[in-house]
């Protein structure tokens, strides 16, 4: 049977669950590179879906574990920056870790084989254990995604932003940022998530339906997002671009607010991700602000603490700041298939034809 995007959407609750379950796989060999190695930095490297993922990986990396971490596009960074400005770290003590679901993202292949013959160490998560970026690295991990053949990666997204935390725990643990009980605590409210994921799913599914008319013929679409959630905004903003193809911007929440807003009308859709972060409550004044120039602002979130309408979604299920950017992607996801299968666009075909962002198999 030929794989959909939405059939990819509906099986996340199984392939979540079959990642957590065999965590050791990935999460072994990159411990013991924290083991082996007094690691100072961590930089993160990917393209696309994978480069949102590494926005989430830094976040954890810095307030999980303490630890020096940073996104970074792989092109830039090989042409324009330092693995330490300063000159006061060793090459053994910089991490460079490269995403790629397919392993043959040409940048983040080539940042990985630059890094390693700068003599830093480098290791890769990849989804093909055969593929380019595999030989490029010292160290191999694989990502427990199984076949994702259709063009769009959605439960890839997922399953490489639980690898990452299930790195971050681990590490934080080795590192001495987490008690036993701390990793413990972790590692159970991980699972109880998973445990609950079919709820996000269905829960994601009927905040769509409803929802479907205004922002499928809405005029452009504003994705909001801060904090550890700065991340998901990118992945919402990339999904729905590939899929809806409608005009789609991003923004931090903050940042929207100056100059950007002089473009917003009433048949326009803002979509605003609620993270339990330090601007939650300001999040909430600019809802009500928004609203006076668009009716169809819609909020999505965990947090009980809004007045909510039929136009937002709060998940009946609750979990902390850093694993709920594993749900708050799903909606950005039923909104971009559905959204597309509903204005006849075939999500099964990439229309841009020239293969110029990957190797060939």
């Amino acid at each position: 049977m030929q794989q959909t995007v939405l059939g990819n959407i509906k099986s996340q609750p199984e392939v979540l669950r079959y990642t957590f379950d065999n965590q050791e796989v990935f999460v072994k060999p990159f411990v013991e590179i924290f083991k082996n190695h007094d690691i100072k930095k961590v930089f993160f490297f990917g393209s696309g879906t994978s480069y949102n993922v590494s926005h989430i990986a830094a976040y954890y990396f810095k307030h999980l574990c303490g630890i020096d971490a940073s996104a970074q596009y792989p092109t830039v960074y090989k042409n324009y920056e330092r693995p330490d400005w300063t000159g006061s770290l060793k090459n053994d003590q910089i991490l460079y870790v490269g995403i790629s679901q397919s392993g043959t993202s040409v940048s983040t292949c080539e940042v990985m084989e630059y890094a390693r013959k700068q003599g830093h160490l480098t290791l890769a998560v990849t989804g093909n254990l055969e593929s380019k970026i595999a030989k490029q690295v010292e160290v191999a991990t694989h990502l427990l995604v199984g076949d994702e053949l259709t063009p769009p990666e959605t439960k890839g997204y997922t399953v490489s932003v639980l690898t990452v935390y299930l790195w971050a725990v681990a590490v934080a643990k080795v590192l001495g940022a987490f008690t036993q009980e701390q990793s413990e605590a972790a590692l159970a409210d991980a699972s109880a998530l998973i445990d609950q994921f079919e709820t996000i799913i269905q829960e994601s599914e009927a905040w769509y339906d409803r929802n479907a008319v205004s922002i499928v013929n809405s005029d452009r679409i504003y994705i909001l997002g801060y904090g550890i959630d700065f991340g998901s905004m990118l992945e919402g903003t990339l999904k729905v671009g590939e899929m809806l193809r409608l005009p789609v911007l991003g923004y931090e929440l903050e940042e929207y607010s100056h100059g950007p807003t002089m473009a917003l009308r009433d048949n326009q859709t803002l979509l605003m991700i609620g993270s339990d972060e330090a601007e939650f409550e300001r999040m909430l004044e600019f809802r009500e602000v928004y609203k006076r120039y668009t009716p169809r602002v819609h909020v999505i979130t965990c947090k009980d603490e809004i007045s909510p309408d039929e136009r937002d979604i709060v998940f009946s299920v609750k979990t902390d700041k850093y694993l709920a950017p594993l749900m708050y992607t799903v909606p950005f996801q039923f909104l971009a298939a559905k959204g597309a299968k509903q204005v006849f666009i075939d999500t099964n075909i990439n229309p841009f034809e020239e293969p110029i962002a990957h190797y060939a198999d």
